[in-house]
């Protein structure tokens, strides 16, 4: 008789696969220092919602740094998103002071698993964003092998408002970073605690659009932030522009002086000059309806960000980590607002000053319309110089690689239009990344869908090891100054020269004039 080997193999089989099984269920119940959280499995995908990581910004810890979460008795349900940050309009999930939570979504099957960790940062010009947002949703990213965490930030007036108060009561003589703190926090307790969730502490790698590409800028350039993280990727990000008195997209940092200086004019607003008067006011008070300044922006306070960004660089403090960068063709889009052609003349006069005219013939912009070169422009002064900056800053004087791309895909529908030069506007690359193209779209064809599949597979990639190439990809090479290659996503991805390289050089010595004065840079 063979037949008991065969049955004692069938109950082996059997109580592995339970084993298993029960293995996989039971990470929807994981311990942190805080307490016990159950969130729930999806298609075997642990995710928890609603996870605070520090104790609520209210009351008299308004306009503080973040504090420690408090424990909790018994099991915590985190299976629906907390609301985001006050701010303008209706964020998905609501809205409330009490914002700092995160959300994690996880593959892992043990907490033995050390699986990659992917922390997403939102935009939103540091006055808006929530991280419910259903395009942040971590799942398909999950599904390829990455710890999926999304954060939230103070903004706006409660996020980033200085004042001399304010900084008199710090222990650091310092105030306004309240919302780079927060995320500071977070990565503390990912770091703490994302072992429970089965993943690995020492491969984090933090990413963010727009402001959250910014934040990954700053915190790479934060002592604060050192040894919380190995990788960093930015979307339409960087901050290397100089203080600036003005602020213009590109050029929106502050020393802690100014900062100060316009916090006491906007506190005035409410009849006071007290901040303990203003602590106990509603938050609604503080919400703006606009992009509004002062208070919603970081600022160089000498602390959380402790000088000119691109010096720091230069002299080699900043957290050294291989880079992933990028941004997209057409970011104009969003952002140029003038239709007169002499209105977006006078506003580059102003802007740039006795370089206005250089930018004009580098861009070639015309002074009888306002064209895709003038967006061109406001693309690279906000985020294009940045990040190509950021890419040569780090090859420069850094051991990580860095890897850069630019996101040209046009919309399907655009195709033989005259919108199909658009290219592609501040944002749209977000979907590609993160698998949330909406099938049903126009713009969301078969080699739309491959895209994404294809530049999924490039970040997670990054993620696990800090190079994004592997099997089926072409190959994204390292970019490297003296001849520079970048990875252009438009229909497939394939690599190509940075775009208007000459005009960006112009741009450079722009910056540098600003940064330093150098009126020979005129001469060039």
């Amino acid at each position: 008789m063979k037949t008991r080997p065969v049955i004692s193999a069938l109950l082996l089989l059997f109580t592995f696969s339970f084993s298993f099984q029960a293995t996989a269920a039971s990470m929807d119940e994981v311990t942190v220092e805080e307490g016990k959280l159950r969130g729930t499995m999806e298609n075997n995908i642990a995710i928890f919602k609603g996870v605070p990581f520090a104790r609520p910004p209210v009351g008299e810890f308004r306009w503080k740094a973040p504090q420690p979460a408090q424990p909790w008795d018994g099991v915590k349900t985190a299976q629906a998103y907390a609301p985001a940050p006050m701010q303008a309009g209706e964020p998905p999930s609501g809205k409330s002071e009490d914002c700092l939570y995160l959300n994690i979504w996880t593959p892992a099957t043990s907490p033995d698993d050390d699986v990659p960790v992917l922390v997403w940062i939102y935009g939103g010009g540091f006055s808006f964003g929530a991280s419910s947002d259903p395009i942040f949703d971590g799942r398909a990213l999950a599904n390829k092998g990455v710890i999926v965490v999304s954060i939230a930030y103070r903004v706006g007036q409660l996020g980033f408002l200085a004042h001399p108060e304010l900084s008199a009561e710090s222990p650091n003589g310092v105030s306004g970073n309240y919302g780079i703190l927060d995320q500071i926090a977070a990565l503390k307790w990912i770091k703490k605690n994302i072992s429970q969730f089965g993943g690995d502490p020492d491969n984090i790698t933090i990413a963010g659009e727009s402001a959250g590409g910014i934040s990954v800028s700053m915190l790479s350039a934060s002592p604060l932030a050192k040894g919380l993280f190995e990788k960093a990727i930015s979307q339409s990000g960087g901050s290397f522009g100089p203080p600036r008195e003005v602020n213009y997209p590109g050029e929106n940092m502050s020393l802690l002086q100014q900062a100060e200086s316009e916090g006491k004019e906007y506190v005035k607003k409410f009849g006071t000059t007290s901040i303990d008067a203003l602590r106990k006011m509603d938050a609604e008070t503080f919400i703006p309806q606009g992009w509004s300044l002062p208070g919603g922006w970081p600022i160089v306070d000498g602390y959380v960000i402790p000088d000119d960004q691109y010096k720091l660089y230069q002299q080699g403090k900043f957290n050294d980590t291989p880079v992933l960068v990028g941004y997209n063709s057409d970011e104009g889009l969003s952002f140029v607002r003038a239709q007169d052609p002499q209105q977006f003349i006078d506003g580059m006069n102003q802007r740039f000053g006795v370089f206005s005219s250089k930018l004009i013939d580098a861009y070639s912009i015309s002074r009888e319309a306002v064209t895709r070169n003038a967006r061109n422009l406001i693309r690279d002064a906000a985020f294009g110089w940045h990040t190509w900056s950021w890419a040569k800053l780090q090859t420069a004087h850094g051991d990580g690689d860095a890897y850069l791309y630019y996101f040209d895909q046009h919309p399907d529908h655009a195709k033989g239009s005259e919108h199909y030069n658009e290219g592609a506007a501040h944002g749209q690359e977000i979907a590609y990344v993160f698998k949330h193209l909406d099938t049903s779209n126009p713009d969301s064809g078969k080699q739309a869908l491959q895209l994404s599949e294809s530049m999924a597979t490039y970040w997670t990639n990054f993620v696990k090891s800090g190079n994004p190439n592997g099997s089926g990809l072409p190959q994204w090479p390292v970019f490297e100054p003296g001849a520079p290659t970048v990875m252009h996503f438009n229909t497939t991805p394939k690599t190509g020269p940075v775009a208007d390289e000459n005009a960006l050089k112009v741009l450079d010595d722009y910056f540098e004039w600003r940064r330093t004065g150098d009126d020979q840079k005129l001469q060039r």
